[in-house]
C-alpha cells in the first residue's frame, strides 16, 4: 500500500520555524521527485516546494525563498523534509506532500501520490 505521511505541523508564532516530514512507503520513492503544497481555507491548493530524485535540484515557490527549505533523505526510506523558518500568518494551511515519477509541470497539481497532509498554522 503507497503511504505519504506527513507530521511536524502545529502552532507558531510569527517568525517562528517548523520542520515538516513526509514519509513515504510502499514502494521506491528514491526515484520520484517530491514536492510539497500547501491549502488555505478557501483557497486552492499550490505549490510551495520540490525536490529532484536526487536531491540535486530543488523548486521554490516565489512566496517561501529563501525562507522555506526542501531536503530529502533516500537512504532508508524514503523521508522528505521542509524547513520553514521566518514564518508569517499568511502561511497558514494544511501542507501536504506529494510524488510524482517526472520533473515535467512540477508545480502544477499533477502528482501521482498525495499524502493527508498536516496542519500548519501561524498566529501574529
Amino acid at each position: 500500500q503507497v503511504q505519504l505521511v506527513e507530521s511536524g505541523g502545529g502552532l507558531v508564532q510569527a517568525g517562528g520555524s517548523l520542520r515538516l516530514s513526509c514519509a513515504a512507503s510502499g514502494r521506491t520513492f528514491s526515484s520520484y521527485t517530491m514536492g510539497w503544497f500547501r491549502q488555505a481555507a478557501g483557497k486552492e491548493r499550490e505549490f510551495v516546494a520540490a525536490i529532484s530524485w536526487s536531491g540535486g535540484s530543488t523548486y521554490y515557490a516565489d512566496a517561501v525563498k529563501g525562507r522555506f527549505t526542501i531536503s530529502r533523505d533516500n537512504a532508508k526510506s524514503t523521508y522528505t523534509y521542509l524547513q520553514m523558518n521566518s514564518l508569517k500568518p499568511e502561511d497558514t494551511a494544511e501542507y501536504y506532500c506529494a510524488a510524482k515519477q517526472s520533473l515535467w509541470n512540477i508545480r502544477t497539481r499533477d502528482y501521482d501520490y498525495w499524502g493527508q497532509g498536516t496542519q500548519v498554522t501561524v498566529s501574529s
